[in-house]
C-alpha cells in the first residue's frame, strides 16, 4: 500500500507557473479507500489578476468541490476528459478534489464509467448515491472546502466517499492493476502486445476498460505516452524524432499532431513557453 501520494506534475501544463500562482498539494485518502482513490488534491489561491490553468487529463474520474471568494461550495463529478481541460481562476478560492485511480470509480458509480466520459455532472447527483443510502449522506455539506486545515478537508472527503459504501470487486482490481501497468511501464505501446503480456484477450481488455476505466486501452496508452511527451518537453532540449520513436509514434509528425491536438500548441512552442 502506498505511503505517500504521487509527486510528479504529469498532465499539468507549465506546472512551475501554477505553483508560483497558487498552493497545490496532494494527500492520500484513508487507507480503506486507497484501492480506489489515487489521491486528494487541494488548491488555494489569492490572485491579483485572472489565471488560466491547462491540464492534459489523466484517464481518471475526479470529484471536485470548489468555493470562490467565501461563497457557497459547489461540487461536480468529472468523467475522463478526452480534450484539454482549461479553467480560469480569479480572486480568492479553494478546491478540494478527489482523483480516483483509473478503474477505481466504478464501485461508487456502479455502472459503465464510459457513461461519464467527456461529461461533468453537478453534485448532488442523485443517481450516484445508492438507493439505500440516506439522502445527503454522500454530500460534503461544505466541509470539503470550508475546513481550516488540510487534515480536516481530507477527513471530510473520507467521510463523503465512505458514505457511498463502495465494495471490493475483482473486476475493478483487474482494471486498476492493468491501467497502472500502462501508466508505469513506458514500453507499453500497443494494445495487442500488452494484452498478450498479461494473458488477456484483446476484446475482453477493451470491454473491461470501457466498463471500468471509461476509455479503451488504446486511448489510455496514447494518453499516458502523450503526458510523458508533455513532461519531457518541459525538461530541456531533446530530439522530437527520438521521443516519437520511444513513445510508439509512427514518426515525428504523428507525435506533433497528437501533442498539438490535445495540448493546443506544438511541442516546440510549448517547450519554448515554459523555459
Amino acid at each position: 500500500m502506498r505511503q505517500r501520494p504521487r509527486g510528479d506534475s504529469r498532465g499539468i501544463l507549465d506546472p512551475g507557473r501554477m505553483l508560483r500562482e497558487m498552493r497545490f498539494r496532494r494527500h492520500l485518502p484513508a487507507e480503506s479507500l486507497r484501492q480506489w482513490v489515487e489521491h486528494y488534491w487541494l488548491i488555494d489561491w489569492a490572485l491579483s489578476e485572472p489565471f488560466e490553468q491547462r491540464v492534459v487529463p489523466h484517464p481518471a474520474v475526479n470529484v471536485v468541490f470548489r468555493r470562490d471568494d467565501g461563497g457557497p461550495e459547489s461540487g461536480e463529478v468529472a468523467g475522463v476528459g478526452r480534450d484539454l481541460f482549461r479553467i480560469t481562476l480569479s480572486g480568492t478560492g479553494r478546491v478540494s478534489g478527489v482523483q480516483f485511480r483509473p478503474g477505481g470509480f466504478h464501485p461508487f458509480w456502479r455502472r459503465a464509467v464510459s457513461e461519464l466520459t467527456g461529461r461533468r455532472a453537478l453534485l448532488p447527483f442523485g443517481r450516484l448515491t445508492r438507493p439505500d443510502v440516506p439522502v445527503g449522506a454522500g454530500r460534503s455539506s461544505g466541509a470539503a472546502t470550508s475546513a481550516a486545515s488540510d487534515d480536516e478537508r481530507c477527513r471530510a472527503l473520507d467521510t463523503l466517499l465512505t458514505a457511498w459504501q463502495p465494495e471490493p470487486d475483482p473486476m475493478v482490481e483487474e482494471a486498476v492493476r492493468l491501467a497502472e501497468a500502462i501508466r508505469t511501464d513506458r514500453t507499453v505501446l500497443r494494445v495487442d502486445d500488452f494484452a498478450a503480456r498479461h494473458d488477456v484477450p484483446v476484446r475482453r481488455l477493451q470491454r473491461l476498460f470501457m466498463e471500468y476505466v471509461g476509455a479503451g486501452p488504446k486511448w489510455v496508452i496514447r494518453r499516458y505516452r502523450l503526458q510523458e511527451a508533455v513532461e519531457q518537453a518541459a525538461g530541456g532540449p531533446l530530439s522530437w524524432a527520438d521521443l516519437a520513436a520511444d513513445l510508439g509514434y509512427s514518426d515525428q509528425a504523428h507525435l506533433v499532431r497528437d501533442f498539438t491536438a490535445v495540448a493546443g500548441v506544438s511541442p516546440a512552442a510549448y517547450a519554448r513557453s515554459v523555459r
